[in-house]
């Protein structure tokens, strides 16, 4: 009677729906990594594949000296909580570095980040 309770345990276990074990990935951004704009955007966008807790995100947006250029924190959205949003102030041209970090309903922290880039609009003649 012992092995087969161990054995339905064990099954259960291994037949668990995988999403339960999860990390909460980036599936976009705005900008997208290694986007060429020739306007700065106004806010960075991060659209994770699960909800996120929003005591526990951050992000950050970095010169190409490394410089911090974000002055306020990122907040999860009202209406979606698999997003990230995080107001930019008007950025100049040059490349910028996202760093992120998020944790996950299920608990898992996830850090990453990306490049993007703001490039002189071209000039109309």
């Amino acid at each position: 009677m012992s092995r087969l309770l161990v054995f339905i345990a064990v099954a259960t276990l291994l037949f668990e729906p995988v999403a339960a074990w999860a990390h909460a990935k980036l599936v976009k951004s705005e900008p997208a990594q290694r986007a060429v704009l020739s306007q700065p955007p106004s806010q960075l966008r991060l659209w994770f594949n699960e909800a996120i807790e929003p005591a526990f995100c951050v992000a950050t947006v970095f010169d190409a000296s490394g410089n911090t250029v974000t002055s306020t924190e990122a907040s999860v959205s009202n209406t979606d909580p698999k997003l990230l949003v995080l107001p930019l102030p008007r950025l100049a041209k040059g490349v910028y570095t996202v760093q992120f970090q998020v944790v996950s309903v299920d608990g898992h922290t996830v850090k990453s980040g990306f490049k993007f880039e703001i490039r002189e609009a071209a000039r109309l003649k």
